[in-house]
């Protein structure tokens, strides 16, 4: 079952759910995924039950909920993604999975009397993002609304929050502890170290690229059968209005009786008082620091005893006070600078102590501290004013104001995006660049749906925010013909040197195989081709995070050594002749670490091996019954719902 994770995470399907094991219920809504309307909670036997779970089932329009949401959450991030391409990854099967482990961890953890009390569940709602105002602080109002709007109970939130949350306690300690042997590890660790050399022999396209231009209908068939190579992403306009907190400038002037109240409490910042930069040195017993305590300096005190010597900064008699102890702090600022006092008692030891320097601050009476009073007073106002400012046009929404009618009851001046695709590029102006105001705007907005309340995304947190609605939205969809015409052509004569370059590799391919040399098979090709580069590459490249290894190199990883594969090279370049030529293997033990570190990987994979493994004894517990056919009926109607095309898998 390691394996399997290993696929998992590795997988397109990893990177598109990115849901660690249990966190399969209420995780996107915990996450902010509040934007479906398709949300529901898990229902009593009845209602189409596809699977049992002890007391309780899972419908397949649950699962088909479930997955749908999913696919919305990818499409706002990806816009060109189609449910056939995510139906493609696993999708349906995977969450199906998730959802009856969720379900089951729950039944079973209420069998041994777990069960999540009010007080955690509140704690997890506060956390999730869609009930948080502009300002970062939890909203009543806004839950009830976010609710209300999206047609989920309380009550049904409630209970998908309480499911994960004792999954996870369940579950969780059966991952805790794991640890894998070094007989285990060592062949692992041991792989990170194989390193492979071989040969590389490209054979461009550009080789073979045709002399006469593409006629009309070859483009036109070449354009229709590759439409999906120049897709337009989904694009959108947006129309929004800046809140600056320079709005309040002159609200924000503080008063007389504010400046003195400020500084009155603050008194204690503002009167004379006195720092020292503080060298001590602590031993483990009073008798070796009294033996030690007539010496000239610590230092000397330091070098005779192999100890080392701490130092704090300009540090106040109460912040020593707080780092020591008060009798230490009593100690030190009674000392002169640079007499050596003590033992002191601490809480790690005895300590001796030595003041190197002495700062004596003066007082700073209101008059000259007033100019940074003001500042601060007035930064603080000016954000008060504009927290309020945006709850109350959060509130207006919330009871049905409308964008429009948001502007202007605030006199706010309403400006519009072009067209623009979520990287914030146009595709009708190329040298357009979003601002800096526009820029921030880009993932809130694609997220929201055409219908959604205007929101409030901030551009400067805390400073400056926007108050965005969606526009235009111009579906996905490829360009005329004659808009990319030239390109199509370029890409047209590319293809067909592509095939012919194609053609020779595996003409090639056949002549090494009967022992051939590959650059003996290059030489007579009978057209000028680049020489055969020497590579070599560790296995413990590929799994570097900071770069990729090319797939021409780490295909050789895949091979068995003599042997010859062919690659294409992206974007119909060509082909590519790979060979390996020998394999070293590596031997961790003589790695110092190396085994460590990979045993802390393994580790997780065998602490994820463990939860997996008690989450299918509950199921056998419960005496779980899945329905086989779910995943084909939930296929079925998504592809149905979202108009595919292309036949069912």
């Amino acid at each position: 079952m390691i394996g399997f994770f290993r696929r998992i995470m590795g997988s397109k399907f990893g990177a598109v759910f990115a849901l660690l094991f249990l966190a399969t219920v209420a995780f996107a809504f915990i996450a902010g995924d509040i934007t479906s309307g398709k949300y529901s909670s898990f229902t009593p036997f009845g209602a189409g039950t596809a699977t049992r779970i002890g007391s309780k089932s899972l419908p397949d329009t649950e699962v088909q909920a479930r997955v749908q949401r999913a696919f919305e959450q990818q499409r706002r991030e990806n816009p060109g993604m189609k449910i056939d391409d995510f139906l493609s990854l696993g999708a349906v099967q995977g969450i199906y999975s998730q959802l009856v482990t969720a379900l089951s961890l729950e039944e079973f953890g209420h069998k041994q009397g777990i069960h999540i009390g009010k007080r955690l569940i509140d704690a997890e709602i506060a956390t999730i993002p869609a009930f948080h105002t502009a300002t970062g602080s939890f909203s009543q109002e806004l839950f009830r609304q976010a609710l209300t709007t999206q047609g989920i109970s309380e009550d049904a939130l409630r209970k998908d929050i309480a499911q994960q949350l004792t999954g996870r306690i369940v579950a969780a300690p059966a991952s805790f502890g794991a640890r894998m042997t070094d007989s285990l590890v060592l062949p692992y660790a041991s792989l990170l170290l194989e390193a492979r050399e071989g040969r590389i022999a490209a054979i461009p396209a550009a080789a073979f690229r045709p002399t006469t231009a593409p006629t009309d209908a070859q483009l036109a068939d070449f354009y229709k059968s590759n439409a999906a190579r120049y897709m337009i992403p989904e694009r959108r306009s947006f129309r929004y209005a800046i809140v600056d907190a320079s709005r309040f400038e002159a609200a924000a002037n503080p008063t007389e009786s504010e400046i003195a109240a400020y500084y009155a409490s603050r008194r204690a910042d503002y009167a004379a008082r006195e720092t020292r930069d503080i060298q001590q040195l602590i031993f483990p017993i009073e008798s070796a620091a009294r033996a030690a305590a007539g010496a000239a300096s610590l230092s000397a005190a330091a070098a005779a005893s192999g100890l080392e010597v701490s130092s704090l900064k300009a540090v106040s008699k109460a912040d020593y006070a707080k780092a020591a102890s008060p009798a230490a702090a009593d100690a030190a600022f009674a000392a002169p600078q640079g007499k050596v006092t003590g033992p002191v008692k601490l809480a790690l030891g005895w300590a001796l102590i030595q003041t190197s320097a002495v700062q004596k601050i003066a007082e700073k009476p209101l008059a000259t501290v007033r100019p940074q009073i003001i500042e601060t007073l007035k930064t603080q106002k000016r954000a008060t004013l504009l927290s309020d400012f945006v709850a109350k046009v959060e509130d207006g929404i919330a009871n049905g104001t409308t964008f429009d009618e948001a502007v202007k009851d605030n006199g706010l001046a309403v400006e519009t995006t072009p067209v623009l695709l979520p990287t914030g590029q146009n595709v009708n102006d190329p040298a357009y660049k979003p601002s800096a105001d526009i820029a921030p705007m880009l993932k809130a907005g694609f997220a929201m749906e055409a219908d959604d309340d205007p929101q409030f995304v901030p551009i400067t947190q805390g400073t400056r925010y926007a108050l965005v609605r969606v526009g235009d939205i111009v579906a996905a969809a490829p360009p005329p013909l004659g808009q990319v015409k030239p390109i199509v052509a370029q890409h047209y004569l590319l293809s067909q040197g592509a095939a012919k370059a194609r053609a020779l590799a595996q003409t090639i391919q056949a002549q090494v195989a009967k022992g051939v040399p590959l650059e003996k098979a290059m030489a007579g090709a009978g057209v000028t081709l680049p020489p055969v580069q020497k590579v070599a590459v560790r296995r413990a490249d590929l799994l570097r995070q900071d770069q990729r290894v090319p797939a021409q190199l780490s295909i050789l990883f895949a091979m068995t050594r003599g042997s010859v594969k062919t690659m294409p090279i992206p974007e119909d370049q060509g082909t590519f002749l790979i060979q390996l030529d020998s394999v070293a293997q590596g031997d961790a033990a003589k790695v110092p670490g190396l085994v460590d570190r990979v045993r802390a990987d393994l580790s997780g994979l065998a602490g994820n091996e463990y939860a997996e493994q008690l989450a299918r004894a509950a199921e056998r517990e419960l005496g779980v019954k899945r329905n086989p056919a779910t995943v084909g009926h939930v296929t079925k109607a998504l592809r149905d719902a979202n108009g595919a095309t292309a036949p069912q898998p």
